[in-house]
């Protein structure tokens, strides 16, 4: 087996582990701040050193590339740092109040980009079959299908975190159900725009690596939507509704 087949399998393997466990953990940061996981710092830092080093790692790896310029794989680079430049360098700026993200967490977040990077790039800049990613790709239907659902994803992401930044007035520390949007059909429309981009990722550029990412997503929100949901309904009751975790209409 190639060494990079290994590493997808052992990232899906964990991926699975993290699932299961994530039902039982609750991930301490936002609404579940939790010291345990070590001394923290203010979410603008952390959340600049954790997302930067995936849209690094992805640029060190098309920019010493053979195929940088090629269409198909510089579109790929594109869509996948516009997404990690607004969530490293404009996401941490927009963010109020005072909150703190611990160490512990920071510092998960960090490995995992670093290998993710490395995964998405290292296929898609290096390993994959000069054959797959020429000119033709741009009319194949996984392409046209794939960047809808990711720029419909990202969009949906985008419009769910300005909703939840717009919660609170200045200097107000309450917690209130997010509405609007996503929102009305689920109770983390973030996430589910995440989910749905990275599968759209994953469809267009029909990749093994695209899909253990997809597979990231799902295990790392899911869990994490399902412990939101359940303290939204301790918090609000019967207000949230009909509404699902993450999947509107199934979970």
């Amino acid at each position: 087996m190639h060494p990079f087949s290994i590493f997808l399998l052992v990232m899906s393997i964990i991926a699975a582990i993290v699932f299961v466990a994530l039902y039982f953990v609750k991930a301490g940061y936002g609404m579940f701040f939790d010291k345990k996981w070590g001394i923290s710092l203010p979410n603008r830092v952390a959340w600049v050193l954790m997302e930067a080093p995936v849209f690094i790692v992805m640029f060190l790896l098309w920019f010493y590339s053979d195929r940088r310029f090629e269409p198909v794989p510089l579109l790929i680079f594109l869509f996948f740092e516009i997404h990690y430049f607004q969530r490293s360098f404009i996401f941490p700026l927009l963010i109020k109040g005072n909150s703190r993200m611990p160490i512990g967490i920071m510092s998960m977040g960090i490995v995992f980009n670093v290998l993710n990077g490395f995964m998405q790039g290292e296929w898609v800049f290096h390993l994959a079959p000069a054959y797959q990613y020429t000119a033709s790709w741009l009319c194949s239907p996984q392409f046209i299908i794939g960047t809808i659902l990711f720029f419909a994803g990202m969009l949906i992401n985008w419009q769910s975190d300005y909703i939840i930044r717009h919660l609170r007035k200045p200097g107000d520390t309450g917690h209130y159900l997010p509405k609007g949007g996503m929102f009305n059909y689920v109770t983390s429309a973030n996430y589910f725009g995440e989910l749905l981009e990275w599968c759209g990722f994953a469809i267009l550029t029909w990749s093994l690596s695209g899909a253990v990412f997809a597979w990231w997503t799902f295990a790392n929100l899911v869990p994490r939507a399902n412990t939101i949901y359940h303290q939204y309904k301790k918090m609000f009751g019967a207000e949230v509704g009909n509404r699902k975790r993450i999947i509107p209409f199934i979970y």
